[in-house]
């Protein structure tokens, strides 16, 4: 009986390991990750749809948008472009936090297709 409980208390914490690890990486290209055009981003260009393309990376925002602190317009005027130079400027010169960066996989939607 103590062999069978061990056994499966091991087991359960390797499921939990690899189901993490599975959650927390991030799809390539090579795992058909979802591949979307300036065209297609445009077409997500305002608060209602917020799509950006980051260092070629595209984010779904529109969830975001309610709890970003700058002001209510500063996220709005880049949806549905290509926003590297606005997401390390801030548009004004200095760059977004370290939390900002880590917050965005939780928004990846796919990659920007070249």
């Amino acid at each position: 009986m103590k062999h069978t409980v061990t056994f499966a208390t091991i087991a359960f914490w390797i499921a939990v390991a690899g189901l993490n690890l599975m959650a927390t990486r991030e799809p390539s290209a090579a795992d058909g990750a979802s591949r979307f055009t300036l065209a297609e981003i445009a077409r997500h260009a305002d608060a209602k749809s917020c799509w950006m393309a980051i260092d070629g990376v595209v984010y779904d925002f529109t969830d975001y948008l309610p709890q970003h602190p700058a002001p209510a317009d500063a996220m709005p005027r880049h949806c549905g472009t290509e926003a590297t130079e606005a997401f390390r400027t801030k548009d004004a010169g200095r760059p977004h936090s370290p939390y900002a960066a880590q917050l965005l996989p939780k928004y990846r939607i796919g990659e920007l297709a070249r």
